[in-house]
């Protein structure tokens, strides 16, 4: 497995709206049929007792899914020896596995919903890269291990990461692990987003790491988000973000203080790590700005979204190819012309 990352920039606010304002592409004629296949309800079926012949049907199934959650997700063991067996038995008869087991089935019946999004998100990617390959999409318990990772052609979906409000019961005993912060964020309406964004970040436009200042990473993460934007045109701001409507409207009412403490304190060309993560990083506010701990978090993420807007706004020939392309946030930030006012 290449990645096992949590991308955790999601909130539902179903009220809140996108500021994309660009009249979406028409994606009706682009056929595409990508299916969410349930791991979780095919490893439900297998009887313990009948391990030894029940799971090898489900790898040459799930294939390179499948050994990574044995190995990596659950920790069962390697599968090149049949001593997982064991394990395998014992994680499967847990009470609490069997809890979560039961949480699950009833909070996702079907993906049915997510399916929809999913394809429609797809369609749209499709539209605008015709060549793109899509990985398979593969739902799985993780035991609170993982939400949305990416390995060898497929994203899987950590469907205990998703529980919402069916997920109270386990959530508040992993904030040792998992802050609130960022748990209360675990809700169905994030599948979507997320899986969305961990493809475009991983597969599609994955960060180059000799871009280490802070402007450059508040361009790169506002790009991710404006494609975001192009291909979830439906989805609010807050739930692309991660932000509650609180911090977004916060944002929006202090957007030239943040911009000005940004320029104030010399940061844009800053590329100490330790410094400028604090403008990046989930956390439940950003350090050293706004009174007693009242601003948004990852104001860095949030100042780059608006400044790819605005370098779109203001140069409309620019495609969206054109854009992600684009390597100099320099540029960027020259062509947008932003310059927030109060």
């Amino acid at each position: 497995m290449r990645h096992l990352q949590i991308y955790l920039f999601f909130f539902i606010c179903l009220t809140a709206l996108s500021c994309n304002n660009k009249k979406s592409p028409d994606i009706s004629k682009i056929k595409l049929n990508i299916p969410i296949e349930r791991f979780d309800q095919d490893l439900n079926k297998v009887n313990p007792d009948s391990i030894s012949t029940e799971v090898p049907v489900l790898r040459r199934k799930y294939t390179w899914f499948y050994d990574d959650y044995m190995e990596k997700i659950i920790s069962a063991g390697y599968t090149r020896d049949t001593a997982y067996y064991t394990n395998l038995r014992t994680i499967l008869g847990n009470k609490d596995y069997l809890e979560l087991k039961s949480t699950v089935a009833q909070t996702f019946p079907d993906l049915n919903k997510q399916k929809f999004e999913l394809d429609q998100a797809f369609r749209y990617i499709r539209y605008y890269y015709p060549k793109q390959k899509f990985p398979r999409l593969i739902s799985f318990i993780s035991g609170f291990a993982v939400q949305t990772p990416i390995g060898n052609d497929y994203i899987g979906i950590g469907l205990d990461m998703f529980l919402g409000k069916n997920g109270d019961r386990f959530y508040p005993a992993l904030r040792q692990s998992i802050p609130q912060y960022i748990s209360r964020r675990f809700s169905p309406e994030n599948i979507s987003p997320r899986v969305v964004e961990a493809f475009i970040r991983e597969e599609m436009f994955p960060e180059n790491d000799a871009d280490r200042n802070l402007l450059s990473k508040m361009v790169y993460n506002g790009k991710i988000l404006y494609f975001m934007d192009a291909v979830l045109p439906e989805v609010p701001d807050v739930l692309k973000i991660g932000y509650t409507t609180d911090q977004l409207q916060w944002c929006k009412d202090y957007e030239a203080g943040i911009w000005a403490y940004f320029l104030e304190n010399e940061l844009l060309f800053e590329s100490d790590y330790l410094k400028i993560q604090r403008y990046l990083a989930e956390a439940p506010f950003t350090p050293g700005i706004g009174e007693n701990s009242s601003s948004a978090p990852k104001l860095g993420v949030w100042a780059g979204w608006q400044i790819v807007r605005h370098y779109m706004e203001k140069n409309p020939d620019i495609s969206l190819q054109h854009l992600m392309i684009e390597k100099d946030s320099q540029k960027i930030l020259a062509g947008s012309k932003y310059k927030p006012r109060d």
